[in-house]
Protein backbone atom coordinates (compact mmCIF):
# COMPACT_ATOMS: atom_id res chain seq x y z
CA UNK A 1 0.00 0.00 0.00
CA UNK A 2 1.59 3.58 -0.96
CA UNK A 3 0.70 6.72 -0.01
CA UNK A 4 1.62 10.07 -1.30
CA UNK A 5 2.55 12.93 1.87
CA UNK A 6 3.02 16.27 0.54
CA UNK A 7 5.96 18.51 2.24
CA UNK A 8 4.28 21.76 1.10
CA UNK A 9 3.04 23.42 -1.86
CA UNK A 10 6.46 23.96 -3.36
CA UNK A 11 8.02 21.05 -2.48
CA UNK A 12 7.09 17.36 -4.45
CA UNK A 13 5.49 14.47 -2.85
CA UNK A 14 7.28 11.78 -1.55
CA UNK A 15 6.40 8.97 -1.52
CA UNK A 16 6.72 5.94 0.80
CA UNK A 17 5.69 2.14 0.76
CA UNK A 18 6.08 0.24 3.81
CA UNK A 19 4.32 -2.12 6.15
CA UNK A 20 4.82 0.39 9.42
CA UNK A 21 2.70 2.92 6.84
CA UNK A 22 -0.48 1.07 7.84
CA UNK A 23 -0.11 2.11 11.69
CA UNK A 24 1.17 5.60 11.21
CA UNK A 25 -1.99 7.97 11.88
CA UNK A 26 -1.21 10.64 9.12
CA UNK A 27 -4.62 12.73 9.55
CA UNK A 28 -4.61 16.42 10.17
CA UNK A 29 -6.45 16.27 13.23
CA UNK A 30 -7.76 20.21 12.36
CA UNK A 31 -9.35 18.70 9.40
CA UNK A 32 -10.42 15.25 10.21
CA UNK A 33 -13.77 15.45 12.06
CA UNK A 34 -14.79 11.66 14.01
CA UNK A 35 -18.36 11.06 14.09
CA UNK A 36 -20.00 8.59 16.26
CA UNK A 37 -21.86 5.69 14.48
CA UNK A 38 -24.17 5.25 16.74
CA UNK A 39 -25.31 8.49 17.67
CA UNK A 40 -25.61 9.43 14.42
CA UNK A 41 -27.92 6.39 13.56
CA UNK A 42 -30.04 7.20 17.09
CA UNK A 43 -30.65 10.42 15.75
CA UNK A 44 -31.97 9.57 12.40
CA UNK A 45 -34.42 6.98 13.76
CA UNK A 46 -35.79 9.43 17.13
CA UNK A 47 -35.98 12.20 14.29
CA UNK A 48 -37.37 9.76 11.80
CA UNK A 49 -40.93 11.32 11.76
CA UNK A 50 -38.98 14.89 10.64
CA UNK A 51 -37.60 15.21 6.65
CA UNK A 52 -34.19 14.50 6.02
CA UNK A 53 -32.78 17.71 4.36
CA UNK A 54 -28.86 17.84 4.73
CA UNK A 55 -26.37 15.34 6.21
CA UNK A 56 -23.00 15.66 6.09
CA UNK A 57 -21.56 12.59 7.91
CA UNK A 58 -18.06 14.19 7.97
CA UNK A 59 -18.84 17.46 10.02
CA UNK A 60 -21.36 15.39 11.74
CA UNK A 61 -24.48 17.84 11.07
CA UNK A 62 -27.70 16.70 10.50
CA UNK A 63 -30.33 19.28 9.42
CA UNK A 64 -34.07 17.90 9.92
CA UNK A 65 -37.37 20.07 8.41
CA UNK A 66 -40.62 20.65 10.00
CA UNK A 67 -42.36 17.55 10.99
CA UNK A 68 -45.06 16.76 13.74
CA UNK A 69 -44.10 13.61 15.96
CA UNK A 70 -46.70 10.63 16.37
CA UNK A 71 -49.46 11.20 18.58
CA UNK A 72 -48.66 15.13 18.70
CA UNK A 73 -50.00 18.55 17.28
CA UNK A 74 -46.93 20.17 17.29
CA UNK A 75 -44.64 20.18 14.74
CA UNK A 76 -40.94 20.87 14.79
CA UNK A 77 -37.55 21.31 13.28
CA UNK A 78 -34.13 19.98 14.27
CA UNK A 79 -30.44 20.49 13.87
CA UNK A 80 -27.95 18.02 15.26
CA UNK A 81 -24.18 18.02 15.38
CA UNK A 82 -22.10 15.24 16.57
CA UNK A 83 -18.94 16.65 17.43
CA UNK A 84 -16.67 13.87 18.49
CA UNK A 85 -16.71 10.40 18.46
CA UNK A 86 -17.22 9.68 22.08
CA UNK A 87 -20.64 8.00 22.78
CA UNK A 88 -21.11 10.53 25.19
CA UNK A 89 -23.75 13.18 25.89
CA UNK A 90 -21.45 16.33 25.61
CA UNK A 91 -20.80 14.75 22.16
CA UNK A 92 -24.59 15.58 21.13
CA UNK A 93 -25.78 19.52 20.80
CA UNK A 94 -29.60 19.27 19.46
CA UNK A 95 -30.96 22.55 18.18
CA UNK A 96 -35.16 22.45 18.45
CA UNK A 97 -37.27 25.47 16.38
CA UNK A 98 -41.21 25.04 15.91
CA UNK A 99 -43.39 27.26 14.34
CA UNK A 100 -43.88 29.24 16.98
CA UNK A 101 -40.39 29.79 17.63
CA UNK A 102 -37.67 28.40 20.17
CA UNK A 103 -38.89 25.09 22.01
CA UNK A 104 -38.71 24.88 25.70
CA UNK A 105 -34.91 23.17 27.33
CA UNK A 106 -36.95 20.52 29.05
CA UNK A 107 -38.34 18.97 25.58
CA UNK A 108 -35.34 18.95 23.66
CA UNK A 109 -33.42 17.17 26.88
CA UNK A 110 -35.84 14.82 26.55
CA UNK A 111 -35.20 14.26 22.79
CA UNK A 112 -31.53 14.18 23.56
CA UNK A 113 -32.09 11.73 26.55
CA UNK A 114 -34.20 9.48 23.83
CA UNK A 115 -31.55 10.04 21.33
CA UNK A 116 -28.36 8.71 23.67
CA UNK A 117 -30.41 5.94 24.83
CA UNK A 118 -30.89 4.74 21.70
CA UNK A 119 -27.33 5.09 20.88
CA UNK A 120 -26.72 3.04 23.77
CA UNK A 121 -29.15 0.57 22.16
CA UNK A 122 -27.88 0.30 19.29
CA UNK A 123 -23.83 -0.52 20.70
CA UNK A 124 -25.51 -2.88 22.74
CA UNK A 125 -26.72 -4.86 19.53
CA UNK A 126 -23.51 -4.37 18.34
CA UNK A 127 -21.69 -5.92 21.02
CA UNK A 128 -19.84 -3.22 21.67
CA UNK A 129 -19.72 -3.31 25.56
Amino acid sequence: MSRVYTINDNETAAQRSTMFDLFQNSDDPNITVEVNKYLWRASLEVLSFMPLESADPFTGILVLGYGTPPGGSRAYRATVLIQDPALDARSLNLSLLSRNGTVAPDTVRAVEDAILTRARQLRVNDGGL
